[in-house]
């Protein structure tokens, strides 16, 4: 991919992008705009450095559970897109909340991309809806990512009126890819995991890995300022219905299908809380603001 709405010219190619939580996603927003603009990874790991480096990246090492150590982010890139997780307990993400004081303490902000999670609307029931629909976070999961958009929010309204800095909220589904570490859906039909029948089953919605890094890195040149998108495919199908459409595509056998009751008997309870949400997202403001054309519209695409 050419890198989104980037000129050619020598002043972009020193245009400074900081990538917090460079894992899978990350990298392939890297991939897209290295050569087109110096690209800094945060890390908390020594062991990554060698690896991040290898990728064309220049590493910093740093710590969201350790405040002090961001200091050295203030100022330093104009452009920042926010992937790291919330910690895995509580209802606050104190990782957010510190890397945005660090980000604040210099000037220089042009835009900064939050990666959230759809999660955060909970149970729809099944209801089709854009990004202005509330959020009703149902586990301490989602709560923690409700927490985080909140502070992405104050943080653009305060950064906004002191030097025009544009901050946006990315809700992201599942991510799929075959080149993803637990992201090829065949590896559930593989294992025949079950799914729910028709009666019981729910809407599920997908992203593919690169669509959702063209995107992450769009929202930092197009996106508007305090704006939430939802970053889908414009897939409409239950969650047994996509698998059964992988199965076929892949010349799997279908997977057994449970009623609810059966289901949770036999998975576990982090397995049976993605069978408990329905929804159905809205992906208008990605074509239309972002102006991003899907290489993969329909999951699970072509194996």
């Amino acid at each position: 991919m050419r890198a989104p709405a980037i000129s050619a010219c020598r002043t972009f190619r020193q245009t400074r992008v900081l990538i917090v939580g460079c894992g899978d996603v990350g990298l392939r927003v890297a991939t897209m705009l290295r050569g087109h603009c110096r690209v800094r990874a945060l890390t908390s790991s020594p062991d990554k450095v060698v690896a991040l480096r290898a990728q064309g990246l220049v590493p910093l090492l740093g710590n969201l559970d350790q405040p002090a150590s961001l200091a050295r982010l203030a100022g330093l890139a104009p452009y920042v897109l926010h992937l790291a997780p919330p910690p895995g307990h509580g209802a606050h993400d104190p990782r957010t909340q510190a890397l945005l004081t660090a980000l604040a303490r210099r000037g220089g902000m042009q835009a900064l991309a939050y990666g959230s999670t759809t999660g955060v609307y909970g149970n729809a029931h099944g209801a089709e809806f854009d990004e202005t629909r509330a959020v009703a976070p149902a586990t301490d999961r989602a709560r923690r990512r409700v927490a985080a958009e909140r502070w992405v929010r104050q943080w653009g309204r305060s950064m906004a009126l002191r030097q025009g800095t544009r901050a946006g909220v990315l809700r992201i589904p599942g991510i799929y890819a075959p080149d993803r570490e637990g992201g090829d859906p065949r590896e559930r039909v593989r294992r025949g995991a079950p799914l729910l029948r028709p009666e019981d089953d729910v809407f599920t919605n997908h992203i593919h890995a690169d669509d959702l890094a063209r995107a992450c890195a769009l929202y930092l040149w197009r996106g508007k300022p305090q704006r939430t998108l939802h970053v889908c495919d414009d897939t409409r199908l239950k969650m047994g219905d996509y698998f059964d459409l992988v199965a076929d595509r892949a010349g799997l056998p279908r997977c057994p299908r449970l009623s609810r009751a059966e289901a949770a008997a036999q998975l576990s309870p982090m397995q049976m809380s993605f069978m408990g949400e329905s929804r159905l997202l809205r992906n208008t403001r990605l074509k239309t603001e972002l102006r991003l054309s899907l290489h993969h519209p329909l999951a699970p695409g072509e194996f």
